[in-house]
């Protein structure tokens, strides 16, 4: 077996997450939206569709290894902030809970000697460094602008291609 009962069912549990964190960033992108903050708006429209790609691939893991897919429920994702600061913070929030998640799950897997998960796993690991810092800058140029300064925000966005620049952008 590719993977033990215990590693499938907190593979089924994460499935749960990235839905959730997927949902998350829809109801973070509307708030953008309302606001008339285009490119905020699009770079979230977006987080949710990667955090829907990331559920897909536990979900084709868990069949590929003969496990039962049983997605939980989700909690409804917080639809109301107080300001753009609010709402990116929580992403980053969220990204670094995630990140935990999935050295849980790496933890599972190397307990369980399942090789083959723990390769699957690794993207994952190396994803969250990305998504964790990608958020963290967000949150930076989110801060310096202040509230009254979220064209600047979206001017940067602009300029990076509606992308945060990865952290090794630029180092050969």
């Amino acid at each position: 077996m590719l993977a033990s009962e215990k590693l499938i069912s907190a593979m089924n549990q994460q499935v749960g997450n990235e839905f959730g964190a997927s949902l998350q960033y829809v109801a973070i992108a509307s708030y953008f939206d309302r606001e008339a903050l285009g490119g905020l708006a699009r770079f979230f429209y977006r987080q949710a569709d990667e955090e829907r790609d990331h559920a897909m691939k536990f979900v084709r893991f868990i069949v590929d290894a003969d496990g039962s897919l049983q997605i939980p429920a989700i909690p409804a994702p917080q639809s109301q902030f107080a300001s753009a600061e609010e709402a990116v913070k929580l992403a980053l929030e969220w990204e670094e809970e995630v990140t935990q998640q999935i050295y849980g799950l790496v933890d599972i897997a190397n307990e369980d000697s399942k090789h083959i998960a723990v390769r699957f796993l690794d993207w994952f690991v190396n994803e969250q460094f990305e998504e964790v810092n990608t958020m963290g800058t967000l949150l930076q140029v989110v801060k310096r602008a202040g509230e009254d300064g979220l064209l600047h925000v979206e001017e940067f966005l602009a300029r990076e291609g509606g992308v945060i620049p990865p952290p090794d952008a630029g180092i050969e």
